[in-house]
């Protein structure tokens, strides 16, 4: 659900631009054919449909290299300009962005209306599956998980803001874009509303509002003023999520209670009531003091002025710190609880992580 659509201009697609701009970069996307792209998602068939949103269906497919892939097939909105602007953004910006922390393009498919994009396979799905699924065999996401995929996906945040050249606003930070491979290592995904940012003496970029309602900044949304804090904002209502296993916009609850963040702000506000706030599915099991910091740290990106919000570098220097902190308070804790019979408690904790998000 988009705060606020307008359609756009029309945008062309440059067959000849998209493959000159993807052959002279590093990791290039390669250009397929409909039919190749048919043939590895068997005709596009239900069985092999992985997701699903507004900008169309995923589907998990299987390349003639034997490559297991994620294949985006665009809706295209009447004369397909929308759909159109986000293929073209999505291609070029993966095709010059790279990082760890980013999904990695393999390529796209531009046949007739037909509008294509080829992922890496992510078989963890995404964040917002593993907080909101309610699927009964799902085991909930330890706090050390939640805190190391923070950190992940601040860390690709960080390269959009601070190593891209222009910076690169993300526009849509939300958990459905945070995929996660076999090891919960989290990557951003779905660049089609990136915008590039700022240079110079500008404080902004002026655009239509898009995204998701429940994380756009509150100044994006009220002006189109566009700014690398409007993607913090939107990364502190994803540490709400992570921290209360509740969704950003949640129709289902009462009135009061719908909207995350408007929910968590008299939690936010007082250290007396932070415990109130946490996921019930993590059972207490968390360090105190690192609950404390991780809803400070929320809080300051959820600032309504968006100067007062932190920089993503200082964002992520703060996180690796409570996630180093997390894991000696458990040791801390072993040590106190193990007999002199345990195994030596690095390696149990070691398997005892492991098995967990096994």
């Amino acid at each position: 659900m988009s705060c606020f659509c307008s359609r756009g201009e029309g945008v062309g697609v440059d067959n000849d631009k998209l493959g000159k701009k993807s052959k002279s970069t590093r990791g290039s996307a390669t250009s397929f054919s409909f039919r190749e792209l048919a043939s590895a998602s068997r005709g596009f068939k239900d069985v092999n449909l992985i997701g699903e949103g507004g900008f169309g269906k995923v589907y998990k497919g299987q390349l003639s290299t034997g490559q297991v892939v994620a294949i985006k097939q665009l809706r295209l909105d009447g004369d397909g300009h929308q759909g159109n602007r986000e293929f073209v953004t999505e291609v070029l910006m993966l095709s010059l962005l790279h990082h760890s922390n980013l999904v990695k393009l393999i390529g796209y498919c531009t046949h007739g209306d037909q509008r294509l994009l080829v992922y890496e396979y992510m078989p963890k799905g995404s964040l917002e599956h593993h907080l909101f699924d309610t699927n009964l065999e799902r085991k909930a996401l330890s706090w050390k998980t939640r805190l190391d995929i923070a950190v992940g996906a601040a860390r690709g945040l960080q390269y959009l803001h601070c190593s891209a050249n222009p910076p690169v606003i993300y526009r849509d930070l939300k958990s459905a874009n945070i995929l996660l491979d076999d090891n919960l290592n989290p990557k951003l995904s779905d660049f089609g509303l990136a915008k590039l940012g700022p240079v110079g003496d500008k404080t902004h970029v002026s655009t239509r509002v898009m995204g998701t309602y429940g994380y756009c900044a509150p100044e994006y949304a009220m002006s189109g003023k566009l700014t690398l804090k409007s993607d913090i904002y939107s990364f502190g209502v994803v540490l709400l999520e992570l921290i209360t296993g509740r969704k950003a916009m949640d129709v289902t609850r009462k009135p009061r209670e719908q909207s995350l963040v408007a929910w968590s702000r008299p939690f936010l506000s007082d250290r007396r009531k932070v415990s109130q706030m946490v996921d019930p599915l993590l059972q207490r099991n968390y360090p105190a003091r690192c609950l404390q910091k991780a809803v400070a740290i929320t809080a300051m990106c959820l600032q309504e002025k968006p100067n007062l919000r932190p920089s993503i570098g200082d964002i992520v220097v703060a996180l690796e710190y409570l996630a180093s902190e997390s894991v000696s308070e458990v040791i801390r804790r072993g040590h106190a609880m193990r007999s002199p019979l345990q195994k030596p408690l690095q390696q149990t904790d070691t398997e005892t992580h492991r098995n967990h998000n096994n």
